[in-house]
C-alpha cells in the first residue's frame, strides 16, 4: 500500500534510522540455544537501539463519546513509535511469538491508521532464510561445543523435558548422532511452524490482514547469525 513512497517522502530521517539499526543486527548462534525465560537477547538489543533513536513505546487510547458520555474505550499498545511533524511510524518486533500475534499487530495497525494515529506500520520477524537454516545453525552450534549427550547441554542452560528426551531417544535410532537428533527436536519445539516467522506473515498478507495501512515487513536473514567459535 505504497509504504515505500510514504517512508521515503514523509519519513526519510526515520527510515534512515531504522535502516542503520537493522543493518547492525548480529546474533550469536548460542543465543538461539541458551535457555531461560523472557525476551531473546537479540530482541532486547534491537529494542534498546530503537529506543536510543527515539522509537519509544506508546499507548493509544481511542474513546467513543456519544452525547457527551463515553460508550467505549480501547487501548492499543505499540512497542515502538517514531513521532515526527509529518506523522508517526509504528513498529512491532515478533521474533518468536505464537503466530496469532501477527493478527493482533496488523489489526492494531489497521485501526490506528484508520484513526489517523499512524502513517505506516512496520513488523520485524525471522526471515525465510533464517527459518530454513535454523536446524543447521543449531546443529553447528552443538557440534562446535562438543554436544554428544544431555550433559553437555547444561552449558546452554537447556533442560529437556521428559517428553523431549523420549522423542530425541526415538529419533536417535534414525539419526547418526545425538546432536542431530537433539537439534531437530529443539528447533521444532522452539522455532516451529506455528511461531512468528516470514511465511506466517505472508499468509496474513495474502488474506489482506491490516489493509489498507501501508506496511513495511522485515525478515531477519540467516546471514546475521555468527558462530561463537569463529
Amino acid at each position: 500500500n505504497h509504504a515505500l513512497a510514504v517512508l521515503s517522502q514523509d519519513f526519510p530521517t526515520s527510515t534512515a534510522e531504522l535502516c542503520r539499526t537493522l543493518s547492525g543486527i548480529e546474533i550469536m548462534d548460542v543465543e538461539l540455544v541458551c535457555g531461560g525465560g523472557g525476551e531473546a537477547q537479540a530482541t532486547q538489543r534491537l529494542r534498546r537501539a530503537l529506543n536510543n533513536q527515539g522509537w519509544h513505546k506508546r499507548n493509544v487510547v481511542i474513546r467513543k463519546i456519544v452525547d457527551g458520555r463515553e460508550r467505549a474505550s480501547v487501548t492499543h499498545e505499540i512497542d515502538h513509535v517514531c513521532r515526527t511533524d509529518q506523522g508517526s511510524v509504528a513498529l512491532e518486533i515478533e521474533w518468536n511469538n505464537k503466530d496469532p500475534f501477527f493478527d493482533r499487530d496488523l489489526e492494531n495497525f489497521q485501526r490506528l491508521h484508520a484513526e489517523g494515529v499512524i502513517s505506516v506500520g512496520v513488523i520485524v520477524t525471522r526471515g525465510s532464510s533464517l527459518q530454513d537454516h535454523l536446524r543447521q545453525i543449531v546443529l553447528n552450534c552443538a557440534l562446535d561445543h562438543g554436544v554428544v549427550s544431555y550433559d553437555e547441554l547444561r552449558i546452554f542452560g537447556v533442560r529437556p523435558t521428559a517428553r523431549q528426551r523420549a522423542i530425541v531417544e526415538k529419533d536417535q535410532r534414525s539419526s547418526p548422532t545425538f546432536a542431530e537428533a537433539w537439534s531437530k527436536r529443539f528447533v521444532n519445539d522452539k522455532f516451529g511452524t506455528a511461531t512468528t516467522h516470514w511465511s506466517k506473515l505472508q499468509e496474513r498478507m495474502a488474506r489482506g490482514v491490516g489493509n489498507p495501512c501501508p506496511l513495511l515487513l522485515v525478515g531477519i536473514p540467516a546471514s546475521v547469525i555468527k558462530r561463537a567459535r569463529e
